[in-house]
């Protein structure tokens, strides 16, 4: 991957005829936001910031002002494939700062950087790669999404009935153009649905990466005619969509999840600890939708806090590989979650549990979507709804000791105001595809 210095960003601007420049940021529910600039003001964005209006978004403005200034981060360069060749655009994503300098506490880059480095002084570097699904449905005349699957093909399945293939390689031959790397793509197994895995990143690439991909997941399927939705549960009685979330702990240039065939290091296995015991906390965060909660409990989606091998209705699996392909995968989390929050507090979970020394539980060897009731009883169940998840956030220490304030206070909320416009309404479906269907 090319990462540019700021004089290199100018220079490429200067000698590729870049029209407009994107600079990319995301408020604190993980939706990409953006404002344009001319070529002539990146110099200064560089230097000074572009200034935008934080009271515009939730968990932004401070008390003393509404400003915020947007600083392009150069290592992200990238030129949008989709754009005109003449009259380029780029896009950069944006570290966000307060009016004198200093980084604003709530700029989920600047958290997850705060993560990694807290990782890096323990000699630890962890590595994301995200599998994510999505849905794929037609468009009405008027071009208005409709609930209509583009195909009615199963997993793995091939042209004709696959008639997602093209998108899907259109998507892989963007994201290069990108410089992102997928490392592979097929049809899910529900109708319309899809998946596309990638290749290993640090933390902050891997966030900036999956935040590109849906960017890039909707733009394409808008060009072909289509709606993609990364909703968690669009079509009930049908696979949900999840967002799995793999994590390689590596210590001194070592993968260090497992130390030989099914034996893991004391270090990995007391940071998956750490992760299971705030799995209830960290459901609101991973899991921010009320729709989230009609995925838990089929069709491969976990309900239990539990982890084994290779075994798919577990929260954390280790699935089988070698080398530096070692990892753990945790199962919960959907394509509706902020990444940028949801690794920093997964590394910060995790890191809890190196130092408070835990033990990770025996690993659950049975199939939980069809154990006896006796055998369920043995695990604590995650969440069922927005509004336990929200409640076990709200007296988390652990989330107040690591998303600051007015962000969280913000964030829960919203979350909040959602849960109570679907519980209260008559039809609650109805309502959660106006509050979501379109957006997500």
């Amino acid at each position: 991957m090319l990462h540019y210095t700021t004089s290199e960003a100018i220079e490429f601007i200067e000698e590729n005829d870049v029209k407009f420049i994107r600079l990319a940021f995301c408020d604190i529910f993980g939706v990409q936001k953006n404002i344009s600039i001319m070529p002539g003001e990146l110099a200064r964005a560089f230097r000074e910031g572009i200034s935008f209006d934080a009271a515009a978004f939730p968990g932004f403005a401070s008390p003393d002002g509404s400003d915020l200034l947007l600083f392009p981060d150069p290592t992200t360069l990238s030129i949008l494939p989709w754009r005109p060749s003449q009259g380029r655009v780029v896009r950069f994503y944006c570290d966000i700062r307060q009016p004198d300098g200093q980084p604003f506490p709530g700029d989920g880059r600047f958290l997850l950087r705060q993560a990694v480095r807290r990782a890096r002084e323990r000699d630890l570097t962890c590595k994301f790669g995200t599998e994510c699904e999505f849905y794929l449905f037609q468009r009405d005349e008027a071009g208005y999404p409709t609930h209509i699957p583009h195909d009615r093909a199963g997993y793995c399945d091939i042209a004709p009935l696959d008639r997602a293939e093209n998108v899907r390689r259109q998507v892989c031959l963007t994201l290069e153009e990108m410089d992102i790397q997928p490392e592979r793509s097929h049809h899910e197994q529900g109708p319309g649905q899809n998946e596309i895995d990638f290749q290993y990143a640090s933390p902050l690439a891997a966030a900036d990466n999956l935040t590109t991909f849906k960017s890039v997941v909707k733009t394409v399927a808008s060009l072909n005619g289509l709606f993609a939705s990364f909703l968690p549960k669009p079509i009930p009685g049908q696979p949900g969509s999840g967002l799995h979330i793999n994590i390689s702990l590596f210590q001194g240039g070592r993968n260090i999840i497992e130390t030989e065939k099914g034996v893991h290091s004391e270090i990995s296995e007391q940071f998956i600890a750490g992760i299971l015991r705030r799995a209830h906390e960290l459901a609101a965060f991973l899991n921010p939708l009320t729709n989230s909660y009609a995925r838990f409990g089929e069709f491969e989606a976990p309900r239990f806090v539990s982890w084994s091998h290779q075994n798919r209705s577990q929260l954390v699996r280790i699935p089988a590989a070698h080398g530096d392909f070692r990892r753990m995968e945790l199962r919960a989390p959907d394509p509706t979650a902020n990444p940028y929050l949801a690794f920093t507090l997964l590394i910060h979970a995790g890191l809890e549990g190196i130092a408070d020394r835990l033990t990770l539980p025996p690993a659950c060897n049975h199939d939980l979507f069809t154990a006896p009731a006796d055998v369920l009883a043995q695990y604590e169940l995650l969440p069922g709804t927005l509004h336990e998840a929200l409640a076990h956030a709200q007296r988390s220490a652990f989330i107040s000791s690591i998303i600051p304030e007015p962000l969280l206070s913000s964030y829960l909320a919203v979350k909040a105001r959602e849960w109570e416009t679907v519980s209260r309404a008559s039809d609650c479906k109805a309502a959660e595809d106006d509050l979501y269907f379109a957006r997500w």
